[in-house]
């Protein structure tokens, strides 16, 4: 008996109507998948990069504020280049644990770049706050042995994001109540998470007596890893007191307002 007409379109309808609803909903799931991709990218995005530069730009203004107030009144723009010997450097006490108690200049991370840096490294108190962590059990500015510090690379401001771009030679400047200290940088170490080494007083060599006055900045590598630290190290160049204003080459970002 042959097959119905009718009744082989109403099927073949059927199946085509069966067909259409799967597609559309793969489709409708394919596109939901997208957008949350899309999503999830922007926030990364914004996460990762666009948020940076917002913190960073604010605890710019923030460092400044702070340093301006340590000092102001204390020096002039058109102040000539001096090389008075001020003799050994004041040590400014430590801190309290999470207490600002310095500033940092770093032109190779930018012309406006200045981070505050805070006693400890607790993730939470000092460094989640786009603040710089001073180890305490290290060195303080200007003081025979290791100041060291620690800060992120990503997220929360983050400081050290350019770590690997220092070259021979550089200026670090750390400036405190009582003085500016300015270091030179001098070479880029690779460690493994453990490496406590380079808090020594003399990196990598425990035990022995410190002979120079260094600084010592550390932060995860790669950007996207914990897997190692990169460690970044530099030698005290000079120091003056706050009352001979700041070196020249940042004088006008000490000096700017808001």
């Amino acid at each position: 008996m042959a097959d119905d007409p009718i009744v082989t379109r109403k099927a073949l309808a059927q199946v085509r109507r069966r067909r259409l609803r799967r597609v559309s909903v793969v489709g409708v799931l394919g596109e939901l998948l997208i957008t949350a991709g899309v999503l999830v990218f922007l926030f990364l995005g914004w996460q990762l990069w666009l948020n940076d530069v917002i913190v960073g730009d604010e605890q710019n203004h923030v460092a400044a504020e702070i340093a301006q107030t340590w000092d102001a009144g204390n020096f002039s723009l058109n102040r000539e280049p001096t090389t008075v010997d001020y003799g050994d450097p004041v040590v400014t006490p430590a801190s309290g644990n999470a207490e600002t108690f310095a500033v940092m200049y770093v032109p190779r991370f930018g012309k406006d770049w200045v981070r505050q840096v805070a006693e400890g490294i607790g993730v939470q108190d000092v460094l989640n706050t786009k603040r710089i962590g001073h180890y305490p059990e290290t060195q303080l500015p200007g003081e025979l042995g290791n100041f060291a510090l620690a800060a992120h690379r990503l997220t929360y401001g983050a400081p050290f994001r350019d770590i690997d771009q220092l070259r021979l030679g550089d200026k670090l400047y750390v400036m405190t109540k009582d003085g500016y200290y300015t270091y030179s940088f001098r070479n880029l170490e690779y460690v493994g998470p453990r490496g406590v080494g380079v808090l020594d007083p003399v990196p990598q060599s425990s035990g022995e007596t410190a002979g120079e006055r260094l600084l010592t900045i550390m932060s995860c590598n790669p950007k996207w890893s914990v897997a190692e630290r990169i460690v970044a190290y530099a030698i005290l160049d000079s120091w003056q007191p706050i009352s001979a204003g700041p070196p020249e080459a940042i004088a006008d970002l000490v000096n700017a307002k808001g």
